[in-house]
């Protein structure tokens, strides 16, 4: 038995803080059950970031649909948000979906916290190729959540099986230093990859396990030549030094020799600043603890309404809101809900601002449909390039 929450876990409650069951109790004893509108936003980022990436809404969108009584809208998937921008807005009786906050933040403050890492590694690595190699990092039950937060980040590719087929791509890998030292020679390990693992697959070498990675990188190459695509580093820390230079020198000594096709790949703790330090030598990152023990999010679900009277509790804004923005400076305000967006013109540069809630659920019913992994990861890499880290 792992120690992991199943589905129907989720869905019945039993997930949630044992107080909303007590409320629920008293409630019900007393014949309550207002209409609640209830707000998710983010009371302050870790770290000093200034923006997040919104992961986890589907999820959301899973565990309310069904609820007859229940309406949400929210951000899309993959949008950029800041601080104290209410992110999803839920209304229905209380009593058919109190319970779900502690699930539904859940949801969102872990997913969020990963793919806004993902996506500040992603923003740093700039055009070079960069994967998620993190799933050893975070509990097995929770791999698929963390590669898929990771992927539609703007990450390249994860490492699992499990993984790559939430996503729909196919798991991408190299080699691990086990191989290396049970056939006992890094030149051996890489001709039998080469000769056993079906073509379609890259070759990529692991050049750090037993002796230095220079002259790894030059056996390899020598031998293998033009099979290989990719050398990657993975050296300790206790043994890096100058990390940067060591791999100027590789790049130097492989393309004198010819082989200034082959591409270097690093890997092992690292993070968007180590990315920013090495990208103009290294061509792909393998990022992992990072990204999969990412801070979480800390954000808050508040009621805003209750039957229709703007009400919150001390600290918060009262009534019903929604976030417009203007999408060419991804300049953001916060409004009433009926407020017209097309009323609101841009300070920056004079375009008018849209809607960017959308309806997931109409009375329970799923009122779109929710877009694949590749069409979220479309959407985030369309606003990196309106950020900084």
């Amino acid at each position: 038995m792992f120690f992991s929450s199943k589905d129907e876990d989720i869905k019945s409650g039993k997930t949630t803080d044992i107080y909303f069951e007590r409320t629920e109790k008293i409630l019900k004893k007393r014949g309550i059950n207002p209409i609640v509108v209830v707000e998710i936003y983010l009371k302050g980022f870790p770290d000093n970031y200034t923006w997040g990436v919104l992961s986890g809404v589907e999820e959301c969108v899973k565990l309310l649909e069904g609820i007859p009584s229940v309406n949400v809208n929210c951000m899309a998937e993959g949008m950029v948000f800041k601080l104290e921008e209410p992110v999803m807005v839920v209304e229905g009786r209380y009593l058919d979906f109190g319970r779900f906050e502690t699930a539904l933040l859940g949801f969102l403050c872990h997913s969020s916290g990963i793919a806004t890492k993902a996506a500040r590694c992603r923003l740093a690595a700039s055009g070079k190729a960069i994967y998620n190699f993190g799933a050893r990092r975070a509990h097995p039950a929770i791999t698929p959540m963390v590669e898929r937060s990771a992927y539609i980040a703007g990450l390249d590719g994860v490492s699992t099986i499990a993984g790559a087929e939430v996503i729909g791509e196919s798991a991408v890998g190299t080699m691990p230093h086990a191989l290396i030292l049970i056939i006992g020679d890094t030149v051996e390990a890489a001709k039998a990859f080469n000769e056993i693992i079906e073509g379609d697959v890259k070759r990529v070498c692991l050049i750090d396990t037993l002796c230095d990675e220079k002259f790894e990188a030059i056996r390899v190459c020598e031998e293998l030549g033009k099979n290989i695509y990719a050398l990657r580093l993975d050296t300790p820390a206790s043994r890096r030094g100058n990390f940067k230079k060591i791999l100027e020198e590789i790049r130097w000594e492989l393309d004198i020799r010819g082989f200034q096709n082959i591409k270097l790949m690093v890997s092992g703790g690292i993070d968007e600043t180590d990315i920013l330090n090495l990208r103009d030598t290294a061509d792909a990152f393998g990022v992992g603890t990072a990204i999969s023990s990412a801070r979480v999010f800390d954000f808050s679900l508040d009621i805003v309404e209750i039957e229709g009277r703007k009400i919150a509790k001390r600290g918060k804004m009262s009534g019903a809101k929604k976030i417009i923005r203007c999408h060419r400076c991804l300049e953001d305000k916060v409004v009433l809900k009926d407020v017209a967006a097309s009323k609101h013109i841009c300070k920056s540069c004079g375009q008018k601002y849209e809607e960017l809630f959308e309806n997931y659920l109409k009375d329970g019913k799923l009122s779109r449909s929710l877009p694949a992994p590749s069409e979220i990861r479309k959407r985030v890499l369309g606003q990196l390039s309106l950020l900084k880290l």
